[in-house]
């Protein structure tokens, strides 16, 4: 049991292509929150958006995918005790629109990505509400358990893409959370998936997981807007963030075909409308989670399905080398989920 907490703690702060590391003030707590022990934060792609494209705040403190210890409650908390092992959850109003018809993700009282003073978890402690909490099941290593937030994310786009075993999927990108996509899909007993991606560290990682592999230059336009390739996929799920893959990824869908945009990135796409039109294709933005997707995610994790020793790269980093592994992941040269290693536990 933590008997008293510092009143300063290191933080990474985000600059622009700068990520500086920097004592702040220990979050203090409403009678509703709860004060969590950072031990292992992942490095997402929208961390790399905020720092290295410019879209974050500057001054700001990222990092969302994280597990870590209770260490302090409010006066109120009665579900959460110090010592309990969590992750972060959803947050949202529960009584808008949106979360009333399951879709919390899409919460009207959610703030603009990138705004406000949320303070996340690359930092010694993060501060969040009660409710925005999730167990980690007995048994499951912390570490793993960090990956529940981006594979969260990846269940969503399944979801939204309704791929079914004996379908044929496509992934474009084979990221971190491109890899987590594969991996749930062929966890889930879809098994028919193909994953392009141009760098060879991650497409190696796409055929360890299981997938078949291409090269984007593979994935070849159909002649007329009502065409359809020689081998079309019922779904795919673009996780690249790069125009010319979504754009590629259209082009490859069977008549109803859905095409779920996963990845966000600077440059927008040119879509033709006339093969959406003549195909009846569907074309989606997924963002974050299912209203259910953490419980699901922890309980994959748990079920030992996923290969986390793939995903997750061997060696974890200090806040000293965020920059560093943001600049890895950008080029390609890094191909699993980077996790970033609480300070406070941290020894140099």
């Amino acid at each position: 049991m933590i008997s008293q907490l510092p009143a300063t703690m290191p933080v990474a702060v985000f600059g622009r292509r700068s990520v500086t590391v920097e004592d702040r003030p220990v979050p203090a707590l409403e009678p509703h929150d709860v004060l969590v022990e950072v031990g292992h934060c992942g490095v997402c792609g929208s961390d790399l958006h905020f720092v290295i494209d410019g879209w974050g705040r500057p001054g700001s403190i990222g990092g969302h995918e994280w597990s870590g210890v209770v260490a302090a409650v409010g006066s109120e908390v009665t579900r959460w005790r110090v010592g309990d092992q969590v992750v972060g959850g959803i947050h949202s109003c529960g009584s808008c629109r949106y979360c009333r018809a399951g879709r919390p993700t899409l919460c009207t009282g959610r703030g603009r990505v990138g705004s406000g003073e949320w303070q996340g978890a690359f930092a010694g402690y993060v501060r969040e509400h009660e409710q925005a909490l999730n167990r980690i099941p007995d048994g499951l290593s912390p570490r793993v358990a960090a990956l529940a937030e981006p594979l969260a994310v990846a269940l969503h786009g399944i979801t939204l893409s309704g791929a079914q075993p004996g379908q044929r999927v496509l992934v474009t990108g084979a990221g971190p959370i491109g890899s987590l996509v594969t991996a749930a899909l062929l966890a889930r007993g879809v098994t028919d998936v193909t994953v392009s991606e141009p760098g060879e560290r991650r497409r190696r990682l796409a055929a360890d997981l299981g997938a078949s592999t291409v090269t984007p230059d593979h994935l070849v336009a159909p002649d007329w807007p009502s065409s359809v390739v020689e081998e079309p996929f019922d779904a795919v799920l673009e996780c690249s963030g790069r125009a010319s893959a979504m754009e590629a990824a259209l082009g490859q869908l069977v008549q109803a075909g859905t095409l779920v945009l996963v990845g966000a990135g600077i440059d927008p796409p040119r879509f033709d409308p006339n093969r959406i039109i003549l195909n009846e294709l569907v074309v989606t933005g997924s963002f974050c989670y299912d209203a259910d997707g953490f419980a699901d995610a922890l309980e994959l994790l748990a079920g030992g399905l996923l290969p986390t020793d793939l995903l997750i790269e061997d060696d974890d980093v200090p806040l000293s080398g965020l920059l560093d592994a943001m600049e890895g992941l950008a080029a390609g040269d890094i191909a699993g989920k980077v996790m970033v290693v609480g300070p406070i536990r941290h020894h140099p």
